[in-house]
């Protein structure tokens, strides 16, 4: 069984500086758990961590039964994968791949089989006998992931694979990694700081920041019910849209006053928002639940918000709006077919029964 728990893991460094703070995460076997975070969030060090490549300060890490704080690296069965792939330049394919085993005095006939039945999973095998400078930045990751399949771990460990490649092949091999996992059934751990990456493949994402897990949950639960706003503002491409204004009543009905216009509460939002009548509070809606007036059969003028249009983003399949309400700029995903023009005023409706509500000082979700 490859189930990986950590608990209360700290990692501190000299000046009393955590680059991880308590972190407790439970990793069922066959899970695939994906870190996402920004830069410096303590992602990768957690993942070194498990990995054994970096000791921890506090906190206890269990890998199946085994506690292995303090089992060296090469004793947990488990494979990692490097952002840089960390092949050997003077070795060939086969030779990298077999490398671990043959520091293990794995018999001849075993490397061999292990090696081809990676490289048939991989479709390299044409490859077998070329040098990694020989090879696309695709290529030798997939020797990299061949590497790690030949050891046949408990677990795999990937650091960030796919952030050296260009756009196209990382969405190439995002299918492969998400086929591999299919296949061979086991326990994976992936780093990114690619939200894209973190919801096409994680079964759970946990987002970090400043080395803490801000919140652990499956994609579609991430995105559609954030723990907080730094969550929901990671979480989604484009960013979602935050505002600051205030929450006001009138005839018993409750609206979001953001300065430049007024947009009325859906009836169940009521009793979670009433304790902030009158008082500030965050205001989050997504592109895609902001709508051109035009293409909307029925639209109520309590939900309506008159913008200026200053940018218009074909992208294909989709538009994206940059508009400014006067205080905010906020954006607006829309069809292929709704293109406004610039520079003029225009109506957009907020899909109210959607939007997220931050309170302004612990930043936590209030809906």
């Amino acid at each position: 069984m490859a189930q990986i728990s950590l608990k209360n893991v700290s990692k501190i460094y000299k000046g009393d500086v955590k680059a991880v703070d308590k972190v407790n995460i439970g990793i069922e076997n066959k899970e695939f758990l994906v870190l996402v975070g920004p830069s410096g969030c303590g992602k990768s060090t957690t993942l070194r961590m498990i990995a054994g490549l970096e000791e921890i300060s506090e906190g206890t890490i269990w890998i199946g039964d085994n506690v292995v704080n303090d089992v060296p690296s090469k004793d947990r069965n488990i494979a990692m994968v490097f952002q840089n792939y960390a092949l050997y330049p003077h070795m060939t394919v086969a030779e990298n791949m077999s490398f671990g085993l043959r520091l293990r005095k794995y018999p001849k006939h075993e490397i061999e089989r292990r090696v081809n039945e990676a490289t048939e999973i991989l479709g390299i095998k044409k490859l077998i006998n070329r040098r990694p400078r020989q090879l696309s930045g695709g290529e030798r990751q997939r020797v990299a992931l061949g590497r790690a399949i030949v050891r046949k771990p408990m677990a795999f460990l990937f650091d960030e694979p796919l952030s050296n490649l260009d756009a196209k092949m990382r969405v190439q091999m995002r299918t492969e990694i998400h086929k591999l996992r299919l296949r061979l059934q086991t326990t994976f751990v992936y780093v990114t700081h690619d939200q894209t990456e973190a919801l096409t493949l994680g079964d759970r994402i946990a987002v970090m920041k400043d080395g803490r897990v801000q919140q652990i949950s499956d994609p579609m639960t991430i995105y559609d019910k954030p723990a907080n706003k730094f969550v929901a503002s990671f979480i989604g491409t484009p960013p979602i849209n935050l505002m600051e204004g205030r929450i006001i009543k009138k005839e018993r009905k409750y609206y979001f006053d953001e300065g430049k216009f007024q947009v009325r509460l859906v009836e169940e939002m009521h009793n979670v928002v009433a304790p902030y009548d009158g008082k500030p509070i965050t205001f989050g809606i997504r592109s895609e639940d902001v709508y051109d007036k035009l293409f909307v059969s029925q639209a109520s003028p309590d939900t309506t918000v008159r913008a200026v249009c200053e940018v218009v983003e074909p992208l294909g399949s989709e538009v994206y709006l940059y508009l400014n309400s006067g205080k905010n700029v906020f954006i607006a995903r829309v069809g292929a077919h709704n293109r406004p023009e610039v520079n003029r005023d225009m109506d957009l409706v907020f899909d109210m029964s959607k939007v997220h509500f931050f309170d302004p000082d612990t930043e936590k979700t209030i809906i």
